[in-house]
């Protein structure tokens, strides 16, 4: 049996990955392809608690740097072996909200860890599961922040990763830009300031070129 597609979504917050992901997802169940949505933190039953210690909890409001880091990769080494490697291995296209770009950028750029260590525990907490293509949804900060105001959520929840000033966001959006520099092959920047209906467009336009007609509808 072939492998299956892994295709992971990037940007900061207020990007629209998660909804061009959501789309995509659609559009190949109704081709009748096998297709799996998973997003990080999260995806499993352990990390849908790590996702809520890192993102909601109180607690989390005296976590440290490197404790993020390492949490945001437990996350990701279960996901990775309960959920995606078996998913891959069945011929499923696995569509990921985040993967470890997000750990190279967020913690390696923006919170300023060492790169070399974040590459180190990227590498063991994804073992050999990599992307065959990563989308990042470029958008600036002020635009971001704008969106970021008008997502509903449950009353009191507050998201502690969009709660960062601007220069952080900055930050973030640098470097996946240098991150899209450096892979071209594997890395494909979407402007995302434009319509939902045009950036799933050019998505799915990337597709075809990029896996030669298998996204065709």
């Amino acid at each position: 049996m072939q492998r299956g597609l892994f295709i992971t979504f990037e940007g900061s917050e207020g990007c629209g990955k998660s909804t061009q992901l959501l789309r995509l997802a659609e559009r190949l169940k109704r081709r009748s392809l096998p297709v799996l949505a998973t997003r990080e933190p999260g995806g499993t039953p352990i990390g849908e608690e790590i996702r809520h210690l890192l993102k909601f909890s109180k607690a989390g409001a005296a976590m440290q740097s490197e404790t993020e880091l390492l949490l945001f990769a437990a996350s990701r080494a279960q996901i990775v072996r309960e959920i995606i490697m078996p998913a891959l291995a069945a011929g499923t296209t696995v569509l990921a909200d985040r993967f470890f770009d997000s750990t190279t950028v967020y913690q390696g750029v923006a919170r300023r860890i060492d790169p070399d260590a974040v590459r180190f525990i990227n590498n063991f907490a994804a073992g050999e599961c990599r992307p065959d293509l990563t989308f990042v949804f470029d958008l600036d900060g002020g635009t971001a922040r704008e969106r970021l105001l008008l997502r509903p959520r449950p009353e009191g929840a507050v998201d502690r990763m969009e709660e960062e000033p601007p220069e952080f966001y900055e930050n973030v959006r640098a470097g996946y830009l240098r991150l899209a520099a450096a892979e071209p092959e594997r890395v494909r920047v979407v402007d995302a300031s434009r319509g939902v209906e045009e950036i799933e467009e050019t998505v799915r336009e990337i597709l075809q070129t990029r896996f030669h007609g298998i996204f065709e509808d």
